[in-house]
């Protein structure tokens, strides 16, 4: 399916028109697409492409819920994991724009308790910027051995069934001791856990009444929330990697992953007493996250203004390594920044940006390009990272 995509005014909602014209990498994606889900490795995905503001390919495939047989449909609902993150962040930078929240704004001046100590027992300064660029000398569990602080902490990374309040799991995490002094070097972490904390006191709300406040109603993303309707209901059914085909996810669910495991929960979604995980907490359709990535791509869309867009979407941490997106990547206030195209060994051109989420999505927008590319599977990781993401990126160049 193919259509034109009007990129939405602030309150407007967008319209869907047949192109004049099929794309001329279809073939290419729907062999990858068609390959990936015939052979097991991808159990259900929706895939979105969107040219100069046009969509060029449109293609829901495979199964929601293989044991039922419920074939994915176009607007199905994904969990969407850390492709909340860079929600979570427009929405902080649209309160630094309106003068409620600055960059440079100690965390405690939000936070007076959130007061993490290096393992020498200093205690220094940590800002919303050090969080917004994961510089703030935190981590994820999943990212330390089973025995690390966090998991001897009991901190939630956002994904399991913890039963925490979100203050809860802020003391265990400033309980946890620092890996650096903030700005010194880099760790994917659960800094957007602790930045949605900071949007709730800077707006005096909620995170979720937040987010759709300054976010996504404005941009008519009717489908992307915190807490999904109730089961069943086009929520689509995750999947983990295994052989010879992925498993479906139990409740709980532990996936061996970085040097540990990742906890899931796939009923979190469901919760509405779950605390709501800025860095992974978010579902929500293919269609409706194209409408935030080309609302930012093409200046902000007046959630944010364009200046604020391009230090969004700069690297924004020098020569520092950003581990979790691989060689020739930095990090802007939210996404990770593609300098070096050579280095990444990746088709996407200098200044593309982009993220991805464990329960198998990942998006990324090529300025350049003009490119807005978006994909969700149901299959943790390998939507996520792997042959299958990396072949579609690809196809999409020609490479």
């Amino acid at each position: 399916m193919t259509a034109a995509f009007a990129s939405p005014a602030i309150g407007d909602g967008s319209t869907l028109q047949t192109a004049a014209r099929p794309w001329d990498r279809t073939k290419a994606l729907d062999a990858i697409i068609n390959d990936a889900v015939s052979g097991d490795h991808i159990v259900g995905a929706t895939v979105i492409a969107a040219k100069n503001g046009e969509i060029a390919y449109q293609r829901a495939v495979g199964f929601a819920d293989r044991e039922s047989q419920r074939r994915i449909d176009e607007g199905e609902v994904y969990r969407l994991a850390s492709m909340t993150k860079p929600i979570v962040c427009v929405t902080a930078l649209a309160l630094v724009d309106r003068g409620q929240l600055r960059l440079e704004d100690p965390v405690t001046r939000w936070l007076p308790d959130f007061r993490p100590k290096l393992i020498d027992g200093r205690e220094p300064l940590i800002t919303v910027r050090h969080l917004l660029t994961h510089t703030a000398g935190l981590t994820y569990g999943f990212l330390e051995p089973r025995d690390g602080p966090y998991h001897r902490l009991g901190v939630s990374d956002g994904l399991d069934a913890s039963g925490l309040t979100l203050e809860e799991n802020l003391h265990r995490i400033a309980s946890a001791p620092l890996l650096f002094e903030p700005g010194t070097s880099w760790r994917y972490s659960v800094a957007i856990d602790v930045l949605g904390a900071v949007i709730e006191r800077a707006t005096d709300s909620k995170l979720p009444d937040a987010v759709r406040n300054i976010v996504t109603r404005p941009l008519n993303m009717t489908s992307v929330s915190f807490v999904s309707s109730p089961e069943g209901n086009g929520l689509a059914t995750p999947y983990g990697d295994a052989s010879p085909r992925p498993e479906r996810m139990a409740e709980p669910f532990s996936l061996k992953f970085g040097q540990s495991a990742i906890d899931y929960s796939p009923a979190r979604a469901f919760d509405p007493k779950a605390f709501p995980s800025g860095g992974v907490g978010m579902v929500g359709t293919a269609m409706d996250y194209l409408r935030f990535a080309e609302a930012i791509r093409t200046g902000g869309s007046g959630i944010i203004r364009p200046e604020t867009v391009a230090a969004m979407t700069s690297n924004a941490v020098g020569d520092l390594t950003v581990g979790a997106a691989g060689p020739g990547f930095g990090w802007g206030l939210g996404v990770a920044v593609l300098k070096d195209p050579v280095a990444a060994k990746s088709p996407m051109m200098a200044g593309a940006w982009m993220w991805a989420g464990v329960y198998g999505t990942n998006f990324w927008v090529d300025p350049a390009a003009g490119l807005s590319v978006i994909v969700l599977t149901n299959t943790a990781v390998a939507g996520m990272t792997g042959d299958f993401p990396m072949s579609l990126r690809r196809a999409v160049y020609g490479a």
